[in-house]
């Protein structure tokens, strides 16, 4: 609102929609590949606001969805031949799952992004579908008594919003069931790799440093240790995933200390050492395992926010435990 000099306020009008194209380009490719990789990832998003895909007209569905790019551009590619609203929400650049479990993706930013686009008077019907994975972070009845816009949730996976909106916006059983396959969980994998290379480079200055007291210069041994711990690392951002559904226990620390010990015990039969470098590698090992695997609870649908956090307060002394012992353990097989 602006004031004038007579005293009277003057509504400022929306901008206009602008138009989103529902093809792919190599830049978006490249830039998908990017993020994946760490790269630029909080900066991957587009302005939120109201978009036309097609040619939408007042009768055409809002579709809602996060300003995360890399979620516009799943849902947009499959939007061809659609005439459709897209409600971007301002969720800081974050998915849609992760931003309604940290409330970015909630009723409060929907019904803010309802009002400043000045969507009541762009479409006659008052209904927005949003992504089922958003359900967690949205109060419909509160969205309802704010906006007048009542709130139906789609399908999980963006390649069936086609079906579902020519079905009358109804949903079969399949497109309600999520999925987590490990091609879905192969293609995270990347983001768990990228934070764990910087710790990666101290533990490699420390083995460097392990290595010249023990010996006095650099020798294969430290060739042995680069195996086993840089060997954890991947354990635990490729091996964990990958065998997520069959690992046992629910926790996903517990998850990953034993893919961590089944990766320490395959190290010291084809790397043999001593008995208490042995010991303070496999607890090391298993801590580093552990705990890439209980970051990978936000990575999933498997858990909830609440679930994470009560998992994260439980395990995380146990594994700084097993880090600490390991760590005397090593250090102490330098000087024996």
């Amino acid at each position: 609102m602006s004031s004038c000099g007579c005293g009277s306020l003057t509504q400022v009008q929306p901008a206009a929609p602008a138009t989103l194209s529902t093809r792919i380009t190599w830049r978006d490719v490249l830039g998908g590949w990017r993020v994946r990789w760490g790269i630029g990832r909080m900066s991957y998003r587009i302005a939120p606001g109201l978009y036309r895909i097609g040619q939408p007209d007042s009768k055409s569905p809002v579709l809602v969805t996060a300003n995360y790019k890399l979620t516009v551009d799943a849902v947009r590619r499959e939007l061809t031949g659609l005439n459709v609203w897209l409600l971007v929400l301002d969720t800081n650049g974050v998915n849609v799952w992760c931003a309604a479990g940290k409330g970015t993706f909630g009723s409060a930013e929907l019904v803010r992004r309802v009002e400043a686009t000045g969507l009541a008077r762009v479409v006659e019907h008052r209904r927005l579908v949003l992504p089922q994975l958003g359900a967690v972070g949205v109060a419909a009845h509160e969205v309802k008594r704010a906006t007048g816009f009542s709130v139906s949730y789609g399908p999980v996976r963006a390649r069936d919003i086609p079906a579902y909106l020519a079905a009358g916006m109804r949903a079969t059983p399949e497109m309600r069931r999520v999925s987590f396959g490990w091609k879905e969980r192969m293609v995270l994998a990347p983001m768990e790799l990228v934070p764990a290379w910087k710790p990666a480079l101290g533990i490699l200055a420390a083995l460097v440093a392990l290595d010249l007291v023990r010996h006095r210069e650099l020798t294969p041994h430290l060739a042995a240790d680069i195996v086993r711990f840089f060997g954890a690392i991947l354990t635990g951002g490729v091996l964990v995933p990958l065998l997520l559904p069959w690992l046992p226990s629910r926790a996903f620390s517990v998850k990953g200390a034993v893919a961590g010990a089944l990766w320490a015990a395959a190290a010291a039969w084809w790397l043999p050492t001593g008995a208490v470098e042995a010991a303070g590698a496999a607890l090391l090992i298993m801590a580093i395992t552990s705990y890439m695997a209980l970051n990978f609870t936000g990575t999933t649908t498997f858990t909830t926010n609440a679930g994470a956090r009560l998992e994260v307060r439980r395990s995380l002394a146990p594994i700084l435990v097993a880090a600490g012992v390991g760590a005397i353990l090593r250090v102490a097989a330098a000087f024996v």
